[in-house]
Parts: C-alpha cells; structure tokens; sequence
C-alpha cells in the first residue's frame, strides 16, 4: 500500500467523448467538488490524451501534493500496458499506457479498466458496501462492463459483456443501447435482462449482482421483474463511480 494518509486523491476517468477528474475523500467515497471536464481530443492517440489529462491534472495542482493519480480507460489494462481501445484510436492497443501518462504527468499513475474501477468504487462505498464472497458488478451503457470483485479484491479485466449467449456477443442484445437503438419498452428488454444474468449466474455463481450504467436509474421497471437465486441491485454511484474507484485504487495500490 502506499500514500495511505492521503486523505483527497484525484480520479480521472477517460472516455470516448470526455476526460473527466475530480478529488475524491477516501473517507467517504464523495467527490471533494465538481468534476472537471475537458472533450477526448479527436484524434484520441495516447499523446493527445496524455497532455488533456495533464490540463486536467493542473486544474487540481493546489489539491494534490506528491499524491499518485487513479486513471480509468476504456480497454484491458495488464500491468499498465492497454491491450484493446474502445471508441478510442486504435494505437492505444498494446501501448505502455500508463507510463506514457506518468511520464506526460511527472508523478506516479495507476492505470485501471474503467468498468473495474466502478465496480469497486460500489464495493468500498456503494450498493456492495462490505458484501462478502463474489459481487460481480455489470454497467449497461453503449456496451456491457464488468467487474468482478471477490472479499473486496478486484479480479481485473472479467469483460463478460462479451459472453457468448445463444449465438451471441451478450452486450450485442443486452446492452442499454440496443435497447434504445431497436426501441424496445422495459418489458421487452427484460427477456434479454433475464437471459443475460441466468446465465452469468449459472457459469459464476455471485453472492450478489450489481447493475451500473445511466439505465441503473430506471432500475425499478426492470430489477424487480428479473427471476435470479442470486439478489440482484442497482448502483449507488451512477457517474462518479469510476473516479472514485480510480482514486482508491490509486491510494491503495
């Protein structure tokens, strides 16, 4: 473990169309202000992302001491090097991410899947607050994201939004999405909901399911309908989670 007095660390979360960071209260799990917000360059490459999350890392400078910074991205992240890029440029696959952003950043920098991070941001202070055993935790948004965190400890770079599932990659018929995209009502959705976390259920065996992503809000025309052994919840953290879990990884090692 390491920097474990500091109180606030800086999370930032890329994505595919913002680069967003905040100082988080470890205590709490809370953002210490407003979110900082600055758009993912265009041509998305490592370099051009490196020097936006630096603008944002000096938009916090007066906050954050010698502290290391959390940062979430959008692919498998193994030792810090990016194996995949989604809706990013493709040159970030196989990059030594996370020392191209330390070296940008000057300070040390862990580097996180962002599904990862928001899983366990729900573990430490959200919906799973100290559950026990296996908590997976799904996000539905333009895919599906996973996190798998067992007594606490992430299980890294799980990606079972890409189940195969009669013929098909899962997030394909399942993600919120498709849901919008094919103008399916909540109860047209819940079949695919349903065949989805049967058959998470049935291959992993959770002690409990989280459901993450912008849908999470709406949770109570869909939660309640699904038919699991395992309880089945919705998300606390909505968008903050994976600043906050970016920034815990980061304090915690």
């Amino acid at each position: 473990m390491r920097h474990m007095n500091q109180q606030h660390v800086l999370g930032i979360d890329i994505g595919g169309t913002g680069i967003k960071g905040a100082m988080v209260d470890l205590a709490s799990g809370t953002l210490v202000a407003d979110r900082y917000r600055i758009d993912t360059p265009a041509e998305s490459t490592p370099a051009n992302v490196a020097k936006v999350v630096a603008q944002i890392v000096d938009h916090f400078a007066d906050d954050l001491g010698d502290g290391p910074v959390g940062i979430t991205f959008p692919a498998v992240v193994r030792h810090g090097i990016t194996l995949s890029a989604a809706n990013v440029d493709e040159s970030w696959i196989n990059a030594p991410a996370e020392q191209i952003l330390a070296d940008q950043l000057g300070r040390a920098v862990v580097l996180v899947n962002d599904a990862d991070a928001a899983g366990l941001a729900e573990v430490k202070y959200g919906a799973a607050k100290d559950a026990a055993g296996l908590v997976i935790i799904t996000t539905l948004g333009t895919g599906i994201g996973s996190a798998f965190v067992y007594n606490g400890v992430l299980i890294p770079n799980s990606e079972i939004g890409h189940l195969e599932i009669d013929g098909y990659d899962a997030e394909k018929r399942a993600a919120a999405s498709i849901r919008t995209k094919e103008g399916l009502s909540y109860s047209e959705y819940v079949p695919r909901l349903q065949r989805y976390y049967e058959t998470v259920e049935a291959l992993f065996t959770p002690d409990l399911l989280v459901v993450g992503g912008g849908v999470s809000k709406k949770a109570h025309k869909f939660l309640p309908k699904l038919k699991l052994r395992t309880p089945i919840v919705a998300a606390d953290l909505l968008n903050g989670a994976g600043i906050v879990g970016a920034a815990w990884i980061a304090a915690n090692g």
